[in-house]
């Protein structure tokens, strides 16, 4: 209309923002800044991010990349791209197989190391609802780098503009796998069901990496462990590379119908041309520690997000339309170790402390069901008695789990539901289950900005394992930063 009321006869139209108001229930509606582009316009032209420079040159270096997530794979794809022989390795399946393989483990309840939510390609971010937000700042350049890869491995190009934008599980699985083929045709190598069980390491430089199936020499060392891989910490810290305790939280994931989160958010049960409301809490809880609403995931399902045979943990995974029967969410304490234990805690202690109450879960719920309760029953203290409806494929188990976690999380918790029913009519009606213990790293390296590492001169470690990043942008971004280093570094 504003082109036409100008008299333009040769223009188009470009979405630079789309977001959703609905703070008036009465008057929810689409908010958009548009760019009217014209030959016929006398003005000053845009100004435009300039775009992720990577410096090619045929060059002599190697670089060796462990774990596909999203901090990997970039990292991977960007030293590639500057000209390093670059192997990608990653201890699960291709995600095909990985996808299979998750299907076998709902079914059955047999655990499958290298195919499971946590380990595979693309990392646990592959099996997630695919949120591409990021509370990072000056990062746009690595961020509209992912954000372009991503369209050109088959993300729909909304992703560039929504305010809240998300790729949902189905179509990251397509997208990893194209993004691989692309890495590939670069002239990269990928190794899947490739673990690292071993450095080699002379006077602060990694010489070799040493994996189960046999060992891979290269110049740089990048990895990408994610927040599940215990064992490969634990080796890094034998190995000399210091870490340190931070905070992190814990607690567990709601779920409710979505129609009744709709209905709370957009005063109807659905809403034409939007996929699902969603929400975002936050509490100070008991006025020790801060309870928050985390990776909510509209129309999803709750799945065994496991790593490991003998623990049980939950997490959350949307599909692209988002048109499940239920939202989830994580519903998590803050917390800091030392000060929930009164004592100063290593970073061995903390992985010991949050492995064992990830096991003690597994025993209650005999293997992969799910201990819960209703959320008004969390809130009470009471029972739980009854048959529920949930989105969960191992099957649930009554269980008082305000005395499964810890006393200031559970009591921190209990406040929290109560706010958060306050805030959302009918929450209160809602199921809390299984342990979320996977928010963040509960223990963070110390390295540069770069990524790279104390004491080493060629070992990088970055995304959410390394305990600097979360999400995919933050942990892509992380990966991208580690590798423009290695390039300004190396010859």
């Amino acid at each position: 209309m504003v082109a036409k009321s100008e008299g333009l006869l040769d223009f188009s139209v470009q979405i630079l923002h789309k977001s959703l108001d609905a703070r008036k229930k009465s008057n929810i509606h689409w908010l958009a800044q548009l760019c009217i582009l014209s030959p016929e316009i006398k003005s000053e032209p845009l100004v435009s991010q300039p775009l992720l420079q990577i410096p090619y040159r045929k060059r002599t270096a190697k670089a060796l990349v462990v774990g596909s997530g999203p901090a990997g794979f970039f990292a991977a794809l960007v030293l590639q791209k500057a000209g390093l022989a670059t192997t990608l390795i990653e201890r699960g399946a291709e995600v095909g197989k990985r996808d299979q393989r998750i299907k076998v483990f709902e079914k059955s309840g047999v655990f499958d190391p290298l195919g499971n939510y946590a380990f595979g390609e693309g990392g646990a971010g592959t099996f997630s609802d695919g949120k591409l937000t990021s509370r990072t700042k000056n990062i746009s350049q690595e961020k509209a780098f992912i954000l372009d890869s991503y369209v050109q491995a088959g993300a729909p190009p909304e992703i560039r503009y929504l305010a809240h934008p998300h790729l949902g599980s189905d179509n990251l699985q397509k997208i990893v796998s194209n993004l691989r083929k692309e890495f590939i045709r670069l002239g990269g190598s990928v190794r899947f069901e490739t673990m690292l069980v071993d450095l080699e390491i002379a006077k602060g430089r990694v010489v070799s990496a040493q994996t189960d199936q046999g060992t891979i020499d290269a110049d740089y060392f990048v990895i990408a462990p994610g927040h599940s891989a215990h064992e490969t910490y634990r080796m890094l810290i034998d190995k000399g590379v210091e870490f340190r305790t931070k905070n992190f939280a814990i607690g567990c994931r709601v779920e409710h119908p979505q129609a009744l989160i709709n209905l709370a958010q957009w005063g109807r049960e659905e809403l034409p041309g939007v996929k699902a409301a969603e929400y975002r809490l936050t509490s100070k809880g008991d006025g020790k520690l801060p309870v928050y609403t985390f990776c909510m995931c509209p129309g999803g399902v709750v799945v065994p997000a496991t790593a490991y045979a003998d623990t049980n943990i939950v997490n959350g995974m949307s599909l692209y339309q988002r048109d499940g029967e239920f939202a989830n969410a994580a519903c998590v304490a803050g917390l800091n170790l030392q000060q929930l234990l009164g004592r100063d805690i290593t970073a061995l202690e903390a992985l010991d402390w949050l492995g064992a109450l990830e096991q003690d879960f597994y025993r209650f719920g005999q293997g992969y069901q799910a201990p819960y309760c209703q959320i008004d029953d969390f809130i009470h203290g009471r029972e739980p008695t009854g048959h529920v409806q949930s989105s969960y494929p191992l099957g649930l188990v009554p269980a008082p789990l305000w005395s499964m976690l810890p006393r200031a999380v559970s009591a921190s918790l209990r406040e929290g539901l109560k706010e958060f029913s306050r805030k959302i009519r009918g929450f209160e009606t809602g199921i809390i289950m299984g342990l979320e213990s996977k928010t963040s790293a509960p223990i963070q390296v110390v390295r540069q900005t770069s990524g790279l590492c104390g004491g080493f001169d060629n070992l990088y470690l970055v995304g959410e394992g390394s305990g600097y990043a979360g999400g995919i942008i933050s942990s892509g971004t992380n990966g991208i930063k580690a590798a423009m280093h290695i390039i300004q570094t190396c010859s």
